[in-house]
């Protein structure tokens, strides 16, 4: 899988704040789009990746994030701290990008664990003649595939140390024509004032019960 487009539904919390909302989401290699929808009006964010770098652009306030870590501005937004083709492995089914493993486990006919070489731990459970991904766990983050829609996820259960996220996936397009230039493209328009991300964690829903 290269590129993957969805609209992701989102329920859960972060800290004590409840979180509820849709997002359109695109990635690619290195590269990540999110763009969370507002009932009316303005995106509520804008977040782009292009490798390590990442852009938050919060219309309605004005402000601007600019040449920060991804995986920092998720973590900061929603308690997540994921990079963009972890976050595009996760979404896919297929639990954490360049996973390659290093020992496993059966538990009798149907399940199986498999430790990761670079950390973590991947759980199948066997399907028909095949073994299909159900959960995972690694950098302090438990990924449940909840349900699915032919061999693909359509919700899942994603959960750090003071956040749970469910996102349920629609409108599903794998390996269709995303290009790299439309995809990390963001308007910084004169005037936006800037946001560290400090004031943003502060700010957010993991900063509300301080």
């Amino acid at each position: 899988m290269r590129t993957l487009q969805a609209e992701l539904g989102l329920a859960g919390n972060a800290g004590r704040q409840k979180l509820r909302g849709r997002v359109l989401a695109g990635f690619a290699p290195g590269a990540m789009r999110l763009e969370a929808v507002a009932p009316f009006g303005s995106p509520a964010f804008i977040l782009v990746a292009d490798g390590s770098r990442g852009t938050l652009l919060l219309p309605r306030d004005r402000r601007v994030l600019q040449n920060t870590a991804p995986e920092e501005i998720l973590e900061a937004l929603i308690g997540l701290t994921l990079g963009p083709d972890d976050l595009r492995a996760a979404l896919s089914g297929c639990a954490k990008a360049g996973a390659e493993p290093k020992s496993g486990r059966e538990y009798g006919p149907e399940w199986m664990s498999v430790d990761l070489a670079s950390g973590g731990t991947v759980y199948l459970q066997r399907q028909a003649s095949s073994w299909r991904i159900v959960a995972a766990r690694y950098a302090g983050v438990d990924i449940e595939y909840v349900e699915f829609t032919g061999v693909r996820p359509s919700q899942i259960a994603i959960r750090a140390s003071n956040a749970t996220l469910i996102v349920s996936l629609r409108q599903v397009e794998v390996n269709g024509d995303l290009p790299h230039d439309q995809l990390v493209a963001v308007n910084v328009a004169p005037g936006l004032q800037p946001i560290t991300l400090e004031e943003l964690r502060a700010a957010g829903p993991l900063g509300s019960d301080k």
